[in-house]
């Protein structure tokens, strides 16, 4: 894991904070530790830690009372939870309230790095913040930025199947806010009460994503010390978000099915079937066609999961939305930050629509931190975008072909078609053009794949 994973360890025991703080820095942590939830608070004001392992009892403020507080207010962080294991059930208390995991005393040092890794690389993955700064009424609506039409069809898929139990599955690139989706559909419904548990299974070791799907007994298998609910378990009577589902090994996949259809499992090592009632949103950056084809998604699986389909633009098709998003995201950061930036300039927010962003929504969110960093100004001017972002130049404008006139033979579909081949020809030639002959910074420009690009100049014998 990278040395620069920050890890706040809050505990009242200082021998413990001790052998956890040395262990974590054996597996390359950067790590800081706290006496309590009122200590650990402070932290965050200084620098906000990528995970949190806080214990449940501590004095002044205690560990569920940090938990919500994080949870609050940083979104983003998972919150590890350490708990005797006469208090169990309130560890289970506090993952219903948001905590990632919760590991026991005394801990199996296997079981604390898995849980540690998993979520400093849940953290590393996780989605677009889902804090929604107050904005102009047209910015969007469920916690979303956006007026596109692209967007608009979001908005109205969310509104009609949001209060209904039908399974979801959001498809996009990263970055292009799938998680922000599924809360959404979670907060829009009747089971808004109830918990909204995620998983990554990116994020999960491929040999315990059973475990932690459907929980386990004790002695299940090695490090197994103590009964464990799985993630259904703790969604029942709410929403499970299962994030990156195309990535979950194909033997697990017979498994997820059978709970999907009959709303029942059985934990790992046990033999007692629980029944529950969860209402799944399943999202994947992945073409699950292709995974189909290849063999690695269970044809069956796709069509219990994608009972309704809701497709995320990347930001690049959505290009009007831009400015809506950065000043979302400056007024977010002027506030976390402690700064006054008013807004960027004229040129600054030509560059930020100009660029490709292949990181899409969460790649902006970063830049427009970063630029707030170094700005000196009120305004964020072209100088202070990162040096990628100005290099961008919009595509050299090309002369629209003469519509020839119709006749005997020709219709109208036939003149469409000539006049926009010849307006893609010359748009291609002319991103050619100002870009050298490089076919993958053409492609940026022109905003399309590197394949389509190809195809396209082989349709009109440019590739020479």
């Amino acid at each position: 894991m990278s040395e620069t994973t920050h890890v706040l360890v809050a505990d009242d025991e200082p021998n413990l904070r001790r052998v956890l703080a040395a262990q974590l820095r054996r597996h390359g942590y950067e790590v800081t530790t706290a006496g309590d939830g009122e200590e650990a608070l402070s932290v965050f004001s200084e620098r906000v830690p990528d995970v949190v392992i806080s214990d449940l009892r501590m004095p002044r403020v205690d560990g569920m009372a940090l938990l919500r507080k994080v949870c609050e207010s940083y979104p983003r962080v998972p919150v590890i939870m350490i708990t005797a294991h006469g208090t169990v059930d309130t560890a289970v208390e506090a993952l219903k309230a948001g905590a990632f995991d919760y590991i026991t005393k005394p801990f199996d040092r296997d079981e604390l790095r898995t849980v540690v890794d998993k979520a400093a690389k849940t953290s590393a993955l996780s989605q677009v913040n889902a804090d929604t700064t107050p904005g102009r009424p047209d910015a969007g609506r469920y916690g979303l930025v956006g007026s596109s039409d692209a967007m608009g069809e979001v908005y109205a898929i969310i509104e009609r199947v949001a209060d209904t139990p039908s399974t979801v599955l959001i498809t996009g690139e990263s970055g292009t806010g799938k998680e922000l989706v599924a809360r959404a559909l979670h907060e829009q419904s009747s089971r808004r009460e109830k918990p909204f548990i995620k998983v990554n299974v990116a994020a999960i070791p491929t040999e315990l994503i059973e475990s932690e799907l459907f929980g386990h007994e004790k002695g299940a298998f090695t490090g197994a010390m103590a009964s464990k609910p799985g993630r259904f378990e703790l969604a029942d009577g709410g929403t499970l978000f299962l994030d990156e589902i195309g990535e979950i090994p194909i033997k697990m996949q017979v498994k997820l099915l059978r709970a999907l259809q009959e709303q029942e499992f059985e934990r790992v090592g046990g033999i007692r079937t629980t029944q529950v009632d969860v209402r799944v949103v399943a999202a994947t950056n992945r073409d699950l066609d292709e995974e189909i084809s290849a063999g690695r998604f269970r044809e069956d699986l796709y069509y219990r999961l994608n009972v309704v389909r809701v497709p995320l633009p990347p930001l690049r098709e959505r290009g009007q939305d831009i400015p809506m998003l950065a000043e979302h995201f400056l007024a977010h950061f002027n506030q976390r930050l402690g700064r006054d930036v008013q807004g960027f300039s004229e040129e600054a927010m030509r560059l930020l629509q100009c660029s490709p962003w292949r990181g899409n929504i969460r790649e902006l969110e970063n830049v427009v931190e970063r630029c707030m960093l170094f700005c000196d100004g009120a305004e964020i001017g072209a100088d202070a975008l990162p040096p990628e972002l100005r290099d961008c130049a919009p595509v050299a404008s090309v002369e629209l072909p003469e519509v020839r006139a119709l006749d005997a033979e020709t219709g109208l579909k036939d003149v469409v078609k000539d006049a926009t081949a010849k307006l893609e020809r010359g748009l291609i030639e002319g991103a050619l053009e100002q870009t050298g002959g490089n076919v993958t910074h053409a492609a940026k420009l022109l905003k399309i794949s590197r394949k389509s690009l190809q195809m396209k100049m082989k349709e009109f014998g440019l590739r020479e």
